[in-house]
C-alpha cells in the first residue's frame, strides 16, 4: 500500500458553463498539482463537489484521474454515501476503476449513534479489500466520529487513517493519542488548512488541503519544510495562507476555492448550482487577497 502522508489535494471538479464536467481541464489540473509536488490526488472531497455529482460522473472522473495520475501519487476516492449498501457499491466501483485509497465520510442527515457508525465502517471494510480513510466533518454531515470510535475502528485491518475536518484541534489530538502505538500504523490527517503544521507537530502525517487547489507549492512546502526540520519555514508557509482563508467568511469555502482558481486564469467554471454564488463584496475581497498572496510569493 502506498503511504498516506503529506499534502493530499481534494481536487476541484472543473465544469463547463452548462455544468457538465470538463474532463480535459481536470487532467490539466492534475498535471499542475502533481508538478507542484502534491502527495496525493483526492476526487470527490468537499472541494470536488462529490455531494452533487451523479454516479456516472463519479465513475468517469475516477477513470480519468487514475489514467492521468498514472501511478505517480496515490489516488483517493470519496465513496461515502448515506447508506451502508450504497457505500459498499461505490467503494467497489472505485476499486474496479483503479483508485488506491477510499475516503469514506460519515453518513449524513439522519442522526447515527457511535455504535451505528462503528457497524457501518466495519461492514464496509469487510466488504471492500482496500485501504480506508475515515472522514469526520460533522458540520456538513451532522454526525461526528468520537475519538473512542476512531480508536476502535483503527483496529480494523484495512481502516488505515482518519481525516478530521471538525476544526477542533483537541479532536485531532485525541485521534492521534488514541491510535498511537497500535498493532498497525494509523495515519491522522488535518482537514483544516489552518491546522496542518500543528497536526504535524502533534504526530499527524499531513493534510487533505483544499487551499492546495489555489497555492499548491506553498501548501506542499508546509509539509516539506517540516520534514526537513525547517520549523520556522514551515510556520511562515502555514501563516502565509491566512489572508486567503479570511475570505471564507464570505461564503461556502469550496465555492471560494473554485472561484479563486478561476481567478488565477484556469477554466474550471463555477460550482454546480445552487452553491455557486459569491457576493460582489466577497469577490472584491477575494481578488485583493489573491493579490496580497501573490505579492508575498504564494504560488
Amino acid at each position: 500500500m502506498k503511504e498516506i502522508k503529506g499534502i493530499i489535494v481534494p481536487i476541484l471538479t472543473p465544469m463547463h458553463e452548462d455544468e457538465t464536467v470538463n474532463y480535459e481541464e481536470l487532467v490539466n489540473q492534475i498535471e499542475r498539482l502533481i508538478a507542484a509536488g502534491v502527495h496525493g490526488i483526492f476526487v470527490f472531497g468537499t472541494n470536488g463537489e462529490g455531494y452533487i455529482l451523479d454516479e456516472e460522473e463519479k465513475a468517469e472522473i475516477i477513470r480519468v484521474a487514475v489514467k492521468a495520475v498514472n501511478g505517480r501519487v496515490p489516488v483517493y476516492a470519496g465513496t461515502g454515501c448515506v447508506s451502508t449498501r450504497d457505500t459498499i457499491r461505490m467503494s467497489r466501483k472505485a476499486k474496479e476503476l483503479g483508485a488506491d485509497v477510499l475516503s469514506i465520510i460519515t453518513p449524513s442527515f439522519a442522526a447515527a449513534s457511535q455504535e451505528e457508525l462503528i457497524q457501518h465502517y466495519e461492514t464496509v471494510a469487510n466488504a471492500v479489500d482496500m485501504p480506508i480513510l475515515l472522514y469526520n466533518i460533522p458540520a456538513r454531515t451532522g454526525n461526528a466520529l468520537a475519538p473512542a470510535t476512531v480508536q476502535k475502528l483503527s483496529q480494523v485491518a484495512n481502516i488505515v487513517g482518519a481525516k478530521d475536518s471538525s476544526g477542533n484541534f483537541d479532536n485531532i489530538l485525541q485521534y492521534i493519542e488514541k491510535t498511537r502505538g497500535g498493532d498497525k500504523p494509523f495515519t491522522v490527517l488535518s482537514g483544516n488548512d489552518s491546522l496542518i503544521l500543528w497536526t504535524l507537530l502533534a504526530g499527524g502525517k499531513g493534510a487533505i488541503a483544499g487551499c492546495a487547489n489555489v497555492f499548491p507549492h506553498t501548501m506542499v512546502s508546509i509539509y516539506e519544510k517540516f520534514t526537513a526540520g525547517d520549523l520556522e519555514g514551515a510556520r511562515r508557509a502555514q501563516d502565509s495562507i491566512r489572508p486567503f482563508r479570511d475570505i471564507f467568511k464570505f461564503g461556502n469555502p469550496n465555492t471560494i476555492v473554485k472561484t479563486a482558481v478561476k481567478e488565477l486564469g484556469y477554466p474550471v467554471g463555477l460550482c454546480r448550482a445552487p452553491f455557486n454564488s459569491l457576493s460582489p463584496a466577497g469577490l472584491d475581497a477575494l481578488r485583493k487577497a489573491l493579490q496580497t498572496c501573490r505579492d508575498n510569493g504564494l504560488c
